[in-house]
């Protein structure tokens, strides 16, 4: 336990950051946002384009539950279930759209099935049609591109259910003459359902704030986040922050029921052991079930080769072909050698840094206060540390542009709109909860005997937090340190409404070589992002792996 003047070192600083930066600006929006005439303007008719934005946002969030729930829950249970080819390979690979930018998955998906993609003209050439068969947009699109981001959150969550999962209760059900999906049905999904509940909370609420998708693909169809980008972009403040006040209200009603819904329980689901997967033997069975797979790699894996070959694309080289017509590394060596393009490379480095030091600094301080602080509203810090989760980045963005574009104490007295420090500011806010969470649930685990035991042996505060708790929680340090800088690379929507020339990060520069037809260079930038990703990801593994060591051997 912390002394009570130590609580209170780490509660001042970690309040004037959830007061001044998460709530004051929320609160500031949502004055702008709550007048009587502007809801009325903005909501004026079931016909008017706010109205079918929040049916078609609403919609498709629940099309993506269904879509990606079937999904996620089917591969967790094949997985869980059954032994087959290539089970290994995809269970490695069956998360790997969690990975990917937001952007850089809409890209890979326009490369591919695009009206002008691979596979579309790919079908009028081997059909000889005039026309390519589909045209990859509108809101089936968008649902599409929402199953392949989002089904990796019931995977996960399902999975993680299925690890504790009491192996007797299906050899019961078999003896008892069950079918397998009797079994499924009466015994395996009852237990799932808390994970399915949190997962299917989780998925409607990211669906809600989906920005990325309808941008490219939602053609003419609205939706309540571009509602706000293009109330911004065309100067109506005040009408975008009351689409802001609405979607937030929605994502923050469900941001409580994940909250509640997480505090429930799997009944005799952790007893036992886990029964081993069943070998799939029969010819048919054994071939049905490699072609599956097959595909499911082909899904995965086709979307990241396509954004890997048209990042070799000559500028001008793709545009009626089915395939580039001449390749260069080009693309590769501007990206370092060329300081144009090489700028917004370093900006995302500077800025996601930036704010991934912010938020280790305060996600450690405000886990200390939660987990073992003296002072009563720890509840309260708890709850508004996790709020960013559930504001969309364009909301953020909004916030931020509505509380410091004049002068306040909070801003030193300058005004942060249209400089350098919105943009990692909107990165910082939006990533608070990763750390905070990551290392709560450490300190959840940790052992306060062991603080006593270096008290009683002499060391101050500092040197015990110094020496004995931190090393113990850093995996889970280095956890939301990994998830923080990962999202701030690949960061786009907040980027998008906040950004000015001189810091415009890699995700934006990607967008203006898209809207300039340089597909090349866009892909570039997008295998540099995942590479980038991919390194962030390796190194902190293996510091992680260097602290288990040490406290190993401890």
């Amino acid at each position: 336990m912390l002394s009570r003047r130590g609580t209170w070192l780490l509660l001042l600083p970690v309040l004037i950051v959830l007061l001044g930066y998460v709530l004051y600006p929320s609160l500031r929006m949502v004055g702008a946002g709550l007048d009587g005439d502007q809801l009325r303007a903005v909501f004026s008719s079931w016909q008017s384009a706010n109205v079918r934005a929040l049916v078609n946002s609403v919609m498709i969030s629940v099309y993506t539950v269904l879509g990606a729930g079937g999904l996620g829950t089917a591969l967790a249970y094949l997985f869980f279930r059954y032994a087959f080819p290539l089970r290994r390979t995809l269970m490695a690979l069956a998360a790997l759209p969690l990975a990917l930018p937001p952007l850089v998955g809409v890209l890979a998906f326009l490369f591919l099935y695009g009206e002008s993609g691979i596979l579309p003209r790919s079908l009028q050439a081997l059909l000889g049609l005039e026309e390519v068969p589909f045209a990859f947009e509108g809101l089936w699109a968008v649902w599409l591109v929402h199953v392949y981001s989002f089904y990796v959150y019931f995977y996960l969550f399902v999975t993680a259910a299925l690890r504790g999962f009491d192996g007797s209760l299906l050899e019961a059900s078999a003896d008892l003459g069950a079918s397998p999906w009797m079994t499924f049905r009466r015994v395996m999904l009852p237990l799932l359902r808390p994970a399915l509940v949190s997962a299917a909370l989780l998925v409607f609420m990211v669906s809600m704030a989906s920005f990325t998708a309808p941008l490219l693909f939602a053609g003419t169809e609205p939706f309540l986040t571009l509602q706000i980008y293009n109330y911004k972009t065309n100067g109506n403040l005040d009408l975008s922050a009351t689409v802001s006040v609405v979607l937030t209200a929605i994502c923050l009603a469900f941001l409580v029921l994940i909250e509640w819904s997480g505090r429930r329980q799997a009944v005799g689901a952790a007893k036992g052991t886990a029964a081993p997967p069943l070998p799939v033997r029969r010819g048919w069975a054994r071939a049905l079930a490699l072609a599956g797979a097959v595909g499911l790699l082909l899904f995965l894996l086709l979307p990241i080769a396509t954004v890997l070959l048209i990042s070799f694309a000559q500028e001008g080289a793709w545009t009626y072909q089915i395939l580039p017509a001449r390749y260069t590394v080009a693309n590769y060596l501007d990206l370092f050698r060329d300081p144009d393009v090489l700028q917004p490379i370093l900006n995302s480095l500077q800025m996601a840094t930036l704010a991934t030091l912010g938020n280790v600094l305060f996600g450690v301080a405000a886990a200390l206060f939660i987990v073992k602080g003296r002072l009563p509203g720890r509840g309260l810090v708890r709850l508004l540390a996790v709020l960013p989760f559930a504001i969309p980045g364009t909301v953020i963005a909004v916030n931020l542009i509505v509380a410091f574009n004049e002068p306040t104490v909070l801003t030193l007295g300058q005004v942060l709109v249209g400089s350098f420090w919105m943009v990692p500011l909107a990165y910082f806010i939006r990533h608070i909860p990763f750390v905070v969470r990551s290392t709560t649930a450490a300190l959840e685990r940790y052992d306060d005997r062991l603080s006593e035991a270096s008290a009683d042996l002499g060391a101050s505060f500092g040197t015990t937090l110094r020496r004995v708790v931190l090393p113990i929680i850093a995996p889970g340090i280095l956890a939301g340190t990994l998830l923080t800088f990962v999202a701030a690379l690949g960061e786009f929507v907040a980027s998008i409404m906040l950004y000015i020339y001189s810091n415009r990060p890699i995700s934006v520069e990607i967008l203006a070589h898209l809207r300039l037809y340089d597909f090349g260079g866009a892909a570039a930038y997008s295998v540099l992002l995942m590479l980038l990703i991919a390194a962030a990801t390796l190194v902190v593994r293996r510091l992680g792996a260097s602290e288990a060591g040490v406290e190993g051997l401890g």
